[in-house]
């Protein structure tokens, strides 16, 4: 196949999938040929097809005569396991000069100042689990997880947290996650935008919900516009891997890992420049329910001088 061809059928070019076979050959080589198992690299395409489709398992094994639908479930289980293992080298916040230039890149997109990420939650469709069903139920009306990401300026997703069923608020996961805590005892030093679902916190800044003067206008219009690169790296994430888009048929735990395992390819792609043309890319609207939740007292004090500092 030529090099588009391989992208559109498995969203990766020839040297960055024989890069992803390279970080998972060491667990799933086989030292012996009994019972004929798959070549590391045809894992490896199956597991691509699958995410870049959706598609049902039986109808990934017909493309490969000599594959079955249950060999076809072990690969995706199994490429996506060892994924996942490697997750703290592609999902990670940016430190030291990596921070100082995602800073740098954030504040050239609309002049908003000390911006490490922008954080929002997304829907991953399911089917509807046999445990807890009403749990996945989201605000929307269909069953899901509600996975919560950080993006920096690239489109890369910095962190995911993908664990928590469609029917929990955005607010409620970033308050119980680790990142929050990291942010709130100076671990991280910057600030993370979020939507009018989140609290407004001295490290995470909320839109006004109404302006009361035009700096405050400014300040609005520069934050939508900043933190629109979440929306779009969802939209880049699931055009991607439709797997995402069209729903995954499979337990949530396992689903976990499918979308955790995406987040990984995702940013290897950037990487390595195997990218999506973001023009393209349908932006996700996801808008939060109304919720009033009390902003941070230091928050707000921070919200203000950021107004009258950066935006008068």
């Amino acid at each position: 196949m030529s090099q588009e061809e391989l992208f559109l059928r498995f969203r990766f070019r020839a040297e960055s999938i024989l890069f992803i076979v390279s970080l998972v050959c060491g667990k799933l080589e086989r030292c012996s040929n009994r019972s004929n198992p798959l070549p590391v690299l045809t894992q490896v395409l199956v597991t691509l097809r699958f995410l870049a489709t959706g598609s049902f398992y039986s109808l990934i094994a017909d493309t490969y005569a000599t594959i079955s639908t249950s060999s076809v479930f072990r690969s995706v289980r199994d490429v996506c396991s060892c994924l996942i293992e490697h997750l703290r080298h592609f999902i990670r916040m940016p430190s030291g000069q990596d921070a100082d230039m995602t800073k740098k890149q954030f504040f050239q997109i609309a002049g908003f100042p000390n911006v490490l990420g922008c954080v929002d939650g997304t829907f991953i469709r399911l089917m509807a689990p046999s445990e807890n069903e009403a749990d996945y139920l989201n605000r929307k009306g269909f069953h899901s997880l509600n996975v919560q990401m950080i993006c920096d300026a690239r489109y890369k997703f910095i962190n995911c947290v993908a664990k928590w069923p469609g029917s929990v608020h955005d607010s409620r996961i970033f308050r119980d996650s680790r990142i929050s805590i990291m942010f709130e005892n100076g671990t991280y030093k910057g600030l993370l935008l979020g939507d009018s679902g989140y609290p407004c916190k001295s490290y995470l800044m909320t839109p006004f919900l109404t302006t009361s003067s035009h700096a405050e206008e400014k300040y609005n219009r520069s934050h939508s516009r900043t933190r629109v690169l979440i929306e779009q790296s969802f939209g880049i994430l699931k055009r991607r891997f439709s797997c995402l888009h069209s729903g995954l048929r499979t337990t949530p735990q396992n689903a976990c890992k499918i979308v955790t395992a995406c987040v990984i390819l995702h940013n290897i792609g950037i990487d390595r420049k195997d990218i999506i043309d973001v023009e393209q890319v349908d932006i996700e609207t996801n808008q939060n329910v109304s919720v009033h939740i009390a902003d941070d007292w230091t928050g707000n004090n921070v919200r203000k001088h950021l107004c009258q500092q950066c935006f008068s």
